[in-house]
């Protein structure tokens, strides 16, 4: 998956606070993502031709757009959805210090 952006932010939504938290912490625990924030949302969507309104659990996800594949297949594999929104959207400029972070923090470790 080639990219001219090396950075993503990758959106998702969860049923519970609790399911989002828990997704939240692996991601960042295996180092695929640097920061994720989580934020109660109202969501209205059609699914097998019905309209629903829900309340959900959004979690903005901030990664290295190279780790998109790892963190997609992480989120189906955790997701408790049988159709997750997982998508990602280029973050196209930001503080240098920021990206540096982003970047240091989504790094794999060099094992000793």
């Amino acid at each position: 998956m080639a990219s001219m952006y090396q950075y993503c932010v990758v959106i998702i939504t969860t049923a519970t606070e609790a399911d989002a938290t828990l997704l939240a912490q692996q991601l960042v625990q295996a180092r695929l993502a640097a920061c994720v924030q989580i934020h109660p949302i109202q969501s209205m969507y059609r699914w097998q031709g019905e309209v629903h309104q829900d309340r959900e659990w959004q979690l903005l996800i901030k990664t290295r757009y190279a780790l998109f594949p790892q963190v997609r297949d992480r989120l189906q594999e955790w997701h408790s959805y049988e159709v997750p929104e997982i998508i990602a959207l280029p973050i196209i400029a930001g503080s240098s210090a920021y990206l540096g972070w982003l970047e240091a923090e989504t790094q794999v470790p060099p094992t000793e």
